[in-house]
């Protein structure tokens, strides 16, 4: 029978881990742990199989993190971990906490193999040896048939938002990868649902796996405030700019169905002077990764997106969703306002829908278990600006993890003797592989960018430049 948690959550420090991730996890400043969380990483760190039932945002990454992390051994760089995950922004969301639960690992190497990268570099990147990997289960599969990718060492094989990668067709793949990986390995599964086809790869490739589901009631996060606005399509823009000017958001998300609607809304944004961004499945991998970057860096306020940024959006404190459109199912609908009300805070999600919405209106309250709380709105007779602007600018360096950049190495180049900036004016500093990303304050981004040009970081000249 699955195991329900009700009680209140113990804290981290209760947890039997590693001296080294005790120190990460105080720093980080966490304390009680989600349910999942106190349910799965205790068994997890006994060696058992784990089959979890866990929504978007119950911190599930942690959850599988500190049990490997606890175990892993560093001295050996050889995959000891493969983290399968449906899309390539889930993999570099997992990963990038990964590296963050993981920095008192000295020379930890967690590396992502996810399509819209070029194969050689990852394969350069294996041979050179890496501790886990964090993949597609089409790419990592392209990887062990050219021979590139070695599970032989594997001790850690982890199914993250199973159910999607079934829904996306990718059965065929994660069990070949099933099959190719060494037998004696500890095998972990979380999925939203269980579906057959979840629960015959359980059956398959699981040993004795212990069952977690988490009783959380409603499908949709009661901290999540859920309002519906219903208005005619041509009245949609009217309404977000209503939106907008009611609500205030410092950051927020506008959901479309269409990669065209996502461009006009964007527009439309901009002539409002609100600060965004579009993203959809057509953006290159590095045009995604500069977009993600501003929202993080607090260099937009707005991304308007489709479905592909529905998942593995790794956003903290998002204020606002609006569904421009509802989406095609119901359980994507509660995907995308995941993205608002996590940590504890109340977030606010606002769908609009016209009458011939009314069947989807109805799947998604017969899915969550609640109604959606109807609400009218006063659309603007004239739309005025809203001089939304982001109050940080994002900057590019060419340079990364490759170049062995860390951010306290750009931090120190922009407020030590050459730069001296001041440290506050600094916002979120993110490191990929070729290319790291700075949040400075709007007012000294030019001082900024000449401080970093004319500068060294590490005694070394990198390119820099705005991310626009």
């Amino acid at each position: 029978m699955p195991t329900c948690a009700t009680e209140t959550a113990p804290s981290f420090a209760q947890l039997a881990i590693s001296p080294a991730l005790r120190t990460v996890v105080q720093e980080l400043g966490f304390q009680s742990m989600t349910p999942i969380q106190a349910r799965s990483i205790p068994l997890l760190l006994e060696g058992h199989d784990l089959i979890g039932q866990s929504k978007t945002g119950s911190g599930k990454t942690a959850a599988f993190t500190l049990p490997i992390l606890d175990r892993i051994r560093v001295s050996s760089r050889r995959v000891q971990a493969l983290v399968l995950c449906p899309t390539r922004e889930l993999c570099a969301q997992v990963a990038r906490e990964m590296r963050r639960l993981g920095r008192k690992h000295p020379g930890l190497q967690v590396l992502v193999l996810a399509g819209g990268e070029p194969v050689r570099p990852q394969a350069n990147s294996l041979e050179s040896g890496v501790h886990v990997v964090v993949g597609t289960p089409g790419r990592t599969l392209d990887h062990l048939n050219r021979g590139t990718l070695d599970l032989s060492p594997l001790r850690f094989l982890v199914l993250d938002e199973a159910d999607r990668m079934l829904d996306m067709g990718f059965a065929d793949e994660m069990e070949q990868i099933l099959e190719a990986a060494p037998k004696n390995r500890q095998t972990i599964l979380f999925s939203a649902t269980f579906p057959a086809g979840i629960e015959g790869i359980s059956a398959r490739y699981q040993k004795q796996a212990q069952r977690i589901t988490i009783d959380e009631g409603a499908v949709a996060a009661p901290s999540v405030q859920q309002l519906l606005v219903e208005i005619s399509p041509e009245n949609k823009l009217a309404a977000v700019h209503s939106l907008l000017d009611q609500y205030h958001p410092e950051t927020a998300i506008i959901f479309s169905n269409h990669k065209a609607a996502v461009a006009d809304i964007t527009k439309a944004l901009g002539t409002w002077g609100v600060s965004a961004a579009g993203l959809h499945g057509d953006l290159e991998q590095m045009d995604r990764d500069k977009v993600m970057a501003k929202l993080r860096n607090r260099s937009i306020r707005v991304l308007v997106a489709t479905d592909v940024a529905a998942r593995g959006i790794d956003v903290a404190d998002l204020d606002l969703v609006i569904n421009y459109d509802l989406p095609l199912k119901a359980d994507t609908y509660v995907h995308r306002i995941g993205r608002t009300g996590r940590a504890g805070k109340e977030g606010l999600a606002v769908s609009l829908a016209s009458v011939r919405d009314r069947m989807k209106v109805e799947a998604i309250e017969n899915y969550t278990g609640s109604a959606l709380e109807r609400i009218k709105l006063q659309l603007p007779q004239q739309e005025k600006a809203l001089y939304q602007a982001a109050s940080m600018t994002t900057l590019s360096i060419g340079g990364g993890r490759k170049d062995k950049l860390r951010p306290g190495d750009i931090l120190g180049a922009l407020t030590g003797e050459a730069g001296g900036l001041d440290a506050r004016d600094i916002g979120k500093i993110e490191i990929h592989d070729r290319i790291a990303y700075v949040a400075v304050a709007q007012s000294i981004g030019r001082v900024a960018v000449e401080r970093l040009r004319e500068g060294r970081i590490k005694g070394r000249k990198f390119s820099v430049d705005w991310v626009r």
